[in-house]
């Protein structure tokens, strides 16, 4: 096995953050050469697909090397003590540029680290760095005019997803062995299926916000949670370990006790596998490797039901869905845009798509429209409590297909993707991405393999707070489908 100056063999490019953590623990090798080998592979293979954007080299030597000098005094920071990582660029570290992709935030630099980071830097790690976002995080491609465009390390005229692509395409790539990302619309749950990698969106309110506001904004969202992003299920355990919990005003009343996993063995849960949507039509090829993974499921012991949801109405869920995800993003238009959507939403005749006449609806909406979809939210939340009395685990599509080349020559607005050998609105695939969103449940990524030299993964989700459910059922899936490395990212 060849290695670099450390002695570092590049497979442990693609080893799990827990194996990197137990053999630093062990002495095999110092923080400050783990660190080293993952900048050298930074050095070689960042360029090809423009995954991590933002370094802070010396800060992270000097925190490496303070690793090291605590270990030698046998301390131990926390359970990341040593480990090399990189986070979302949305997220807030002190010093360093958070700037959404957008030249109006170019110059935004914050004060302050989010709770997040201080729970990660309290824990041990050695963050290095920051990965790439499209612009304002608001795209299932990662390109934008101040980072440029991040490739798939599985094929680079492929997107490796968005917002949180960057994370993804590192984490594939072997440049970093934990992520943090962020999801809303799909952003951690897109990237890891186009990529190969296992990531989580944590029920909303688990894992803290606080800090993290948007150009420290106060406004908070209910629909966006931050979650780990990494190459085994169980780094996605540990790392929300360290992140979740109350942080601000409210951690002077509350805990967290996340309850235990409804099961831990495949034949002891109860799943229910969706292949399809008439809203957001599934590619057949990735629909077959579900179909696939169905029958595996029942081969393991698994009870399995087939296309069950506690609605029948799939366009009016979407059409709430985004109702309340554009709607919220309307406090941040610019108010000719505003203006611009009210006099579009007005429109009796408009030519416009009708995603983009549902969204100028969305920021145009009165507040009694939106209480109306915050009511069916409400009722929709208990209907999903009612279904997992009967079911475990839903095991859904992550998104319409695998990674789809890049397009760039048109807004996110007017693309269209080649689905079943039709055309279809590119916005459809936020179906998916609502089907935990919108009632506010937790939902694990994970891969079940390769459709035509590319991964694809499903997203799995449980009840409200049964995070451990939906990291256990991953786990039982990785043992099925590990993380694979790309082609070419081994030297």
């Amino acid at each position: 096995m060849t290695s670099n100056s450390n002695g570092i063999g590049p497979v442990l490019a693609f080893a799990s953050a827990t194996e990197l953590l137990d053999r630093l623990a062990r002495r095999e090798f110092t923080a400050r050469e783990l660190l080293e080998f993952h900048l050298d592979r930074l050095d070689r293979l960042n360029g090809s697909v423009n995954a991590i954007i933002f370094t802070d080299l010396a800060a992270a030597r000097t925190r490496a090397d303070a690793a090291d000098a605590a270990t030698a005094k046998g301390k131990r920071w926390g359970p990341l003590h040593g480990l090399p990582m990189t986070v979302k660029e949305t997220n807030n570290v002190a010093g360093w540029p958070t700037t959404y992709g957008d030249p109006a935030m170019a110059n935004f630099v914050p004060s302050r680290n989010a709770a997040v980071i201080e729970r990660l830097q309290a824990a041990g790690a050695v963050i290095f760095g920051k990965s790439n976002v499209p612009l304002n995080a608001l795209d299932w491609q990662s390109y934008n005019a101040i980072h440029g465009t991040t490739r798939n390390p599985w094929n680079l005229e492929r997107t490796p997803g968005g917002s949180s692509g960057g994370a993804s395409a590192a984490l594939a790539a072997g440049l970093a062995p934990l992520e943090l990302g962020s999801d809303a619309g799909g952003s951690i749950r897109f990237p890891s299926h186009f990529c190969g990698v296992f990531g989580h969106k944590p029920t909303p309110g688990i894992v803290p916000a606080f800090g993290n506001e948007r150009n420290e904004s106060l406004l908070d969202n209910d629909l966006v949670t931050s979650g780990p992003m990494a190459r085994s299920v169980a780094d996605l355990s540990l790392a929300l370990e360290v992140v979740a919990g109350a942080a601000g005003p409210a951690a002077a009343a509350w805990r967290l006790e996340l309850p235990k996993a409804r099961a831990t063995r495949l034949k002891d849960f109860r799943v229910s596998v969706i292949t399809d949507s008439p809203v957001a039509e599934v590619d057949e090829p990735y629909r077959a490797a579900i179909r696939s993974l169905a029958a595996r499921l029942r081969a393991e012991g698994a009870e399995v039901i087939e296309e069950a949801l506690p609605f029948t109405d799939h366009a009016a869920h979407h059409t709430t869905y985004l109702q309340l995800l554009r709607g919220s993003a309307s406090i941040r238009l610019p108010d000719a845009a505003f203006e611009d959507a009210v006099r579009r939403s007005a429109e009796p005749n408009s030519n416009a798509s009708r995603y983009i006449w549902q969204t100028a609806q969305a920021y145009a909406q009165r507040h009694r429209d939106w209480l109306k979809a915050e009511e069916a939210r409400a009722r929709l939340k208990r209907e999903w409590a009612a279904f997992f009395q009967k079911v475990d685990v839903v095991v859904a599509p992550a998104t319409v297909c695998a990674a789809f080349p890049l397009d760039e020559a048109r807004p996110r607005e007017e693309r269209l993707l080649r689905i079943n050998g039709r055309d279809v609105d590119y916005n459809d695939q936020l179906f998916w991405a609502g089907l935990a969103t919108l009632p506010s449940l937790p939902a694990t990524a994970a891969p079940i393999g390769l459709v035509e030299g590319l991964p694809v993964g499903v997203q799995v989700i449980g009840p409200y707070l049964h995070d451990r459910t939906t990291l256990a059922f991953a786990a039982e899936l990785e043992r099925l489908h590990p993380f694979v490395p790309p082609p070419g990212f081994g030297a």
